[in-house]
């Protein structure tokens, strides 16, 4: 059966001397594995047609597609939207990098999902363009809200009453939780403005330091292997923390 489907690029791996298997996140299919032959090149002409399949890329796609199949063929493909900074800028490369590392853990299944596929593209689009301070904060702005659509949001009703956020309840509390996995003061209410956060310009808003935001991406990280199963740590965290200073 042959579709047309958006798709954003998850993951690529060489296979054989000039092909490549892609995961991509589509809009019709969610999880998909595609080989596509004769994309890489050994000569000195540049790197084919393999550049337009770059972690994050946003690809319009025309897909044979078999549900009884694990690995998918491509008929066609093209940009859907061309990145002006994304690629090219350390910071923005990074963060995006980050971004796609998280999908990679939490989305496993071949389910499509229109709202969460629109608000992943959304989202890189605006990393893209977005003036610096606003990119600092968007990995914190990201892992937060993925978790609308993955089932396990924190209940955003922080309060002077409920100062402690429970990372392994997703809430707010008002007591202090007996396990260590919570966080509490600034660390808490900075949490409680992100998730008010609609539209990734808002972060302009919220100016964190480098100690501040590094506490906050480990708790992050945290909640997510705490409701994701076999989650682990993030090889890209490191490396952004790093690269934001």
């Amino acid at each position: 059966m042959i579709q047309s489907t958006k798709g954003i690029v998850l993951k690529t791996v060489k296979y054989g001397d000039t092909s490549i298997i892609v995961t991509i996140y589509t809009e019709l299919f969610g999880v998909q594995s595609y080989l596509v032959n004769g994309v890489r090149t050994s000569t000195k002409k540049g790197p084919g047609k393999a550049n337009l399949f770059q972690p994050a890329a946003i690809l319009d796609l025309v897909v044979y597609h078999n549900d009884l199949k694990n690995l998918q063929r491509l008929k066609e493909y093209r940009w859907s939207y061309i990145y002006q900074h994304l690629f090219f800028n350390v910071i923005k490369n990074s963060v995006a990098l980050y971004m796609i590392e998280l999908l990679q853990k939490t989305l496993k299944q071949p389910e499509a999902n229109s709202d969460l596929f629109h608000f992943i593209e959304d989202t890189f689009m605006h990393l893209d363009s977005a003036e610096d301070y606003v990119t600092a904060n968007f990995g914190l702005f990201f892992a937060l809200h993925l978790t609308t659509f993955l089932g396990f949001r924190f209940s955003d009703d922080y309060s002077e009453e409920h100062p402690y956020l429970d990372l392994q309840e997703g809430e707010f509390v008002h007591e202090h939780p007996i396990h260590p996995y919570f966080l509490q003061g600034q660390y808490s209410y900075i949490t409680s403005q992100l998730l008010r956060v609609m539209q990734p310009h808002e972060l302009k808003e919220i100016r964190l330091n480098q100690e501040t935001r590094r506490t906050l991406m480990q708790a992050y990280q945290t909640f997510y292997a705490l409701h994701v199963a076999d989650f682990g740590t993030m090889k890209t965290l490191p490396v952004l923390q790093e690269v934001l200073g």
